[in-house]
């Protein structure tokens, strides 16, 4: 055997008993495997006075490379959008607000609402509310408006479904539910925009055509010169859908758009 043969073998064997690494397994999010606690049973949050600090709640915060301002109060907040939850993976992991996460619990996590508040989630599909208390930070998805602990969305109804579209309105100490099951609709709308003359609401809707984005309308409010001309895509029939048109307006720059439901 030959030098440079001698020099090839005693790498490879080195390489060959030397450890391999291996890369640490990927951990998804999802849903217990056995669920012995009757989910029903579990209350809704309870509203109390709880102080907002600084460090929990900065001015704004960057995640992704996208900032987010935090909001200076939640009084007079509702907003209706697109919910998820989170689960087993971040089961026992710490919070923004620094509690322990524990997906049994009536918690929800919010972007910029302060923290902690409280706010009513009711599912716009079959009017189930509840009340959950917000100690988390996200999603951090585009069009995705609160996440629900897998408890939270259990009672809504999400849980199977992971994603629903809903109605999210602050509750402080005090209060009772805003709304019964019956005054909320469940139509739902994706506003791309507010204009003050109705040929620039005109375009858009040009725009969107081309988009294969046929379900649209202009809803004109006000009087005189006070007049907006809003246009609005739906109604959406499900969450797919209206990721679909997200991800159609997002390419020609409508990013600024929100769910408005009737």
């Amino acid at each position: 055997m030959n030098r440079a043969s001698l020099v090839f073998l005693v790498v490879w064997l080195s390489a060959c008993s030397a450890p391999q690494k291996t890369e640490p397994p990927v951990v998804k999010d999802g849903r217990p495997e056995n669920i012995a606690i009757d989910v029903s049973a579990i209350p809704d949050a309870v509203p109390r006075y709880e102080p907002w600090s600084a460090s929990v709640n900065p001015e704004s915060y960057v995640v992704l490379g996208v900032t987010y301002h935090v909001l200076p109060t939640n009084k007079d907040y509702r907003q209706q959008g697109v919910a998820s939850w989170y689960g087993t993976k971040f089961h026992q992991k710490t919070t923004a607000s620094g509690d322990v996460y524990d997906m049994w619990a009536m918690t929800a996590a919010h972007k910029t609402l302060p923290i902690p508040s409280y706010v009513q989630v009711t599912n716009l599909d079959n009017q189930r509310s509840i009340i959950v208390r917000v100690n988390d930070r996200g999603p951090f998805h585009a069009h995705r408006i609160i996440d629900l602990s897998f408890a939270a969305a259990t009672k809504l109804g999400l849980d199977k479904a992971g994603t629903g579209f809903v109605d999210v309105v602050a509750i402080q100490p005090g209060d009772v539910k805003v709304a019964t099951s019956l005054e909320l609709a469940k139509k739902v709308y994706y506003q791309v925009g507010a204009f003050a003359t109705q040929e620039n609401a005109a375009l858009v809707q040009e725009s969107l055509t081309a988009l294969q984005l046929k379900k649209h309308r202009v809803v004109t409010v006000g009087e005189l010169e006070s007049k907006l001309f809003k246009v609005q895509i739906g109604p959406i029939s499900s969450v797919t859908e209206a990721d679909i048109i997200s991800a159609k307006l997002k390419a020609i720059g409508l990013e600024s758009c929100y769910y408005i439901a009737e």
